[in-house]
């Protein structure tokens, strides 16, 4: 996981991942999207491939590269965990801030209805 979190740290990577995320496509073509040696663009392929985020298949001389999709949703499924908990921490902060601590409720799970109140209040607290 954290190979893939670092090979995405990179922008010409992420759009690497576009490129190649619904078909096959020749590092050639991939490369033809860039400012950059070809060279530079094996070695983002490389990183890519290593974290088991594309997938490389020859033919010939040819090397033809496709995004490794389920590698993506493991990622995705890692993030969206990271992310509840994250926000289930804040939100039992901020219930213990505000006295409730005393509840004997069940942790809830966070909701995209959680993340916009909270994106709205620190939206407002950066206004004042």
């Amino acid at each position: 996981m954290d190979a893939a979190l670092k090979a995405l740290a990179e922008p010409r990577r992420r759009e690497i991942l576009r490129i190649v995320w619904s078909r096959e496509v020749a590092a050639s073509d991939i490369a033809a999207h860039f400012d950059v040696t070809r060279s530079a663009i094996s070695q983002h392929l490389t990183v890519l491939k290593e974290a088991d985020l594309v997938s490389e298949r020859r033919e010939g001389t040819r090397r033809y590269y496709r995004a490794r999709t389920e590698t993506m949703d493991e990622l995705r499924a890692f993030l969206d965990d990271y992310w509840t908990t994250g926000l289930n921490r804040l939100r039992d902060a901020a219930e213990r801030a505000s006295g409730r601590s005393g509840s004997t409720s069940k942790p809830r799970a966070a909701t995209s209805e959680h993340a916009t109140v909270i994106t709205e209040a620190s939206q407002r607290k950066k206004k004042r």
